[in-house]
């Protein structure tokens, strides 16, 4: 077996120690910094890498982990898997994403616990599982995103051979598996890239200390690095799509950009392997170009997602004015229309949150809808709350059926966040299990200054580093055999069936969207192609003259209601929605 690692720190000798015996790589006269040897091994068997007579660390390249970052690596025969199902040909345009936390989606927070679940997500029409970060940190318990290994899968959630056999569950049920990639930092507790060559820099400065080094000397093989791993995910894995962690975090000066050569790579990587490969960016930018094909100068991401429809949405929803949402609670209709037809409410126009403008305009006649994903929760928007909270926390079950008709049926594509589609009633908090008792202990009072200054009693933030916090975040599946949850969850599995048999509701074109809206009475309707959606956000009955002819159909309503009468004048209750034809 060939081994290889990159190691330009090491001055005169890498050592490989397999199976408690070292063998002496040569320097590869090819590759400036690469050491290799070829030694007899197996699926299995543990190694690492000594340099200069310094202690034996894991393989920066490790597929597999089964002692965590800091033990040694385990040899990974990827032709050993036998996989029975082949990938479904879904296109982008037409998905249902379902956002999902491994740990916390079971009782078990195993992958193998997960995939005996994924019937009941092929029963709601989910199309693709987005899975968060899988590669290992130290601990059992965490989001993913403190992950220092990005070429292997945290051992407590099952490791490599738990993910393909998700993976080929869910393509079983005809459904395909996105994975959430963090590329913009690596955790602070079990990183030993630093020893082996200059994968981070202090050119850039980041959020998470100094930056990947993308463009400083030593980049092309950091870069190779992480591009490799990205493809690996899926070609080893056969993994369908990547969802970027905040791509405006990657700090890069080159003029080919990181973002460029992954989008390049994955889109031949799909041509060769006859395959749908796809990229969806996290990007705070509200830049079009991130998702512009690279032919038309752009950064080619096939889709990205859309925080402005979401802090518009839950602004219109819950009144918050806090923080970014200050800007889209002073007319929250206004901002939700803006973002139904325009994609982004900071397309140019001024930011408070940010004190200057931001943003980019969307080119609604070249621009197709799917390029946006357009949801009312996720991970981020719950987990970062001090409780933790839920929409359902606070909201009645009509103005949870009015979230997920907006994302249903809206232009982008939808995503929901696990269990939101049954008004899950558990909180998803924030939690680590770091093993570093100084790095707890600041997680913890960190966490406990940043909400002091909104306005929170230490004692009330729960501490992250408590197995509670993630046994409270666990999903409560029995909630669905009650009202309103079952209610709700007949209601995402009314409209995802929608969506799945009417064309208009997968049209790409953003600018035939047409919306109205009373700022006051707090009802907005929009059309797409012959549907008409309403939603009436408050608590009295609304009277939306819609202008129709009266003939309008009934497709789908949260409360009994009539279509328009016959002046066109729709009557909807007080906190309901419906979805109507005149087609």
């Amino acid at each position: 077996m060939l081994f290889e690692v990159w190691a330009p720190s090491a001055r005169d000798r890498v050592v490989l120690a397999l199976n408690g015996t070292d063998h002496l790589l040569e320097r590869d006269p090819r590759r400036d910094g690469w050491w290799s040897g070829v030694v007899p091994a197996e699926d299995g068997d543990r190694y690492g890498y000594a340099l200069d007579h310094r202690s034996v660390l894991p393989d920066p390249r490790s597929r597999r982990l089964p002692d965590g970052p800091d033990g040694l690596s385990a040899v990974v025969d990827h032709s050993a898997y036998s996989w029975r199902n082949e990938s479904p040909r879904l296109r982008l345009r037409s998905a249902v994403l379902y956002e999902l936390h491994v740990g916390t989606f079971t009782p078990e927070g195993t992958l193998d616990a997960a995939a005996a679940r994924l019937g009941e997500l092929a029963g709601l029409g989910i199309t693709h599982v987005e899975l968060m970060p899988l590669c290992p940190f130290p601990g059992v318990r965490g989001w993913g995103y403190d992950g220092v290994a990005p070429w292997a899968v945290h051992e407590p959630y099952g490791g490599p051979e738990a993910l393909k056999r998700f993976v080929d569950a869910a393509h079983g049920l005809g459904m395909g598996v996105v994975l959430d990639v963090v590329h913009n930092h690596l955790g602070p507790s079990g990183n030993h890239l630093p020893s082996f060559g200059p994968y981070f820099t202090e050119t850039h400065h980041t959020p998470w200390g100094a930056a990947v080094n993308l463009d400083a000397p030593g980049s092309d093989e950091v870069r190779a690095y992480f591009l490799g791993s990205a493809l690996a995910w899926l070609r080893d894995y056969r993994i369908d799509g990547l969802r970027l962690d905040a791509v405006h975090a990657l700090a890069d000066t080159r003029a080919l950009t990181f973002l460029e050569e992954l989008s390049a790579a994955v889109d031949e990587l799909a041509k060769e392997q006859g395959r749908q490969h796809f990229l969806i960016a996290e990007s705070d930018l509200a830049d079009p170009r991130t998702t512009t094909p690279r032919t038309l100068g752009g950064l080619g991401v096939h889709a990205q997602w859309n925080d402005d429809f979401h802090h518009a949405l839950h602004t219109a929803l819950t009144g918050e004015s806090q923080g970014y949402y200050g800007d889209f609670a002073r007319t929250p209709l206004a901002a939700l229309a803006k973002t139904l037809t325009h994609v982004f409410f900071h397309d140019g126009s001024y930011s408070s949150f940010r004190g200057r403008h931001h943003g980019r305009p969307v080119d609604r006649e070249r621009t197709p809808a799917h390029r946006f994903l357009g949801y009312a929760q996720t991970h981020d928007q719950i987990g970062n709350r001090a409780l933790g909270d839920r929409l359902s926390a606070s909201l009645s079950p009509g103005l949870l059926a009015c979230a997920a008709t907006l994302v249903l049926t809206g232009p982008s594509v939808p995503m929901l966040f696990m269990g939101e589609e049954w008004g899950a009633s558990t909180p998803w908090l924030y939690f680590t299990d770091h093993t570093d008792p100084e790095l707890a202990e600041a997680v913890r009072q960190g966490r406990r200054r940043e909400f002091a200054a909104h306005g929170w009693a230490a004692a009330d933030v729960p501490d992250p580093q408590s197995p509670t916090s993630r046994d409270r975040s666990v999903l409560d599946r029995a909630e669905r055999e009650r009202d309103p949850h079952n209610r709700l969850l007949t209601w995402h599995r009314q409209l995802i069936a929608l969506r799945r048999t009417l064309p208009d509701l997968t049209d790409p074109d953003l600018s035939g969207i047409k919306v109205a809206y009373d700022e006051q009475a707090r009802w907005l309707v929009f059309r797409r192609g012959d549907l008409r959606v309403a939603v009436n956000l408050g608590p009295e009955p609304a009277v939306i003259p819609l202008g129709t002819n009266g003939r309008d159909r009934v497709l789908a309503s949260w409360d009994p209601a009539e279509g328009p009468d016959a002046d066109g004048v729709l009557h909807l209750p007080g906190e309901s929605a419906i979805v109507l034809t005149d087609g």
